[in-house]
């Protein structure tokens, strides 16, 4: 008699488990004012000096967004935010300003922010690198900026 029971609420455990995770049933979360973001997927920037290239780096890139923004819709350009970012840093490569295997992060950020506003408008809030991996670290030449020493 429990085995039958126990089977015929199988599915409804099986069920609730996907609901729970999507959000189906925390209406609590909802009221909590989460972080609206889109988070760019990690792209190789470019190192360069001059003309000739000598690292690159994955750099993740986050998109915080405003609390009345269309969350959905944004997600959806993802890929021209992306396809942003680089071409920037092709244009214009985002080069430390001590060393090879980081990047300038704050004229990346200014840079996405402004292009980010330009496809997204003016639900875009601010812009943050949330990873930066060199490709190589060692076998670099020096920096001119680097501290002497």
């Amino acid at each position: 008699m429990h085995r039958r029971s126990l089977l015929a609420l199988l599915p409804l455990v099986l069920a609730a488990g996907p609901a729970m995770a999507a959000g189906g049933g925390g209406k609590a979360a909802d009221k909590a004012g989460t972080a609206q973001y889109i988070d760019i997927s990690p792209v190789a920037l470019p190192v360069t000096i001059g003309d000739r290239v000598v690292n690159y780096i994955f750099v993740g890139v986050r998109l915080n967004l405003t609390a009345m923004a269309n969350v959905q819709k944004l997600r959806e350009r993802e890929p021209f935010f992306r396809d942003a970012l680089v071409r920037a840093a092709h244009r214009t490569p985002f080069t430390g300003k001590t060393n090879f295997t980081t990047i300038d992060v704050d004229r990346l950020k200014a840079v996405m922010l402004k292009d980010a506003v330009r496809l997204g408008g003016k639900d875009i809030q601010s812009v943050a690198v949330m990873s930066q991996t060199a490709k190589r670290q060692s076998g670099l030449p020096k920096h001119p900026g680097a501290p002497a020493g």
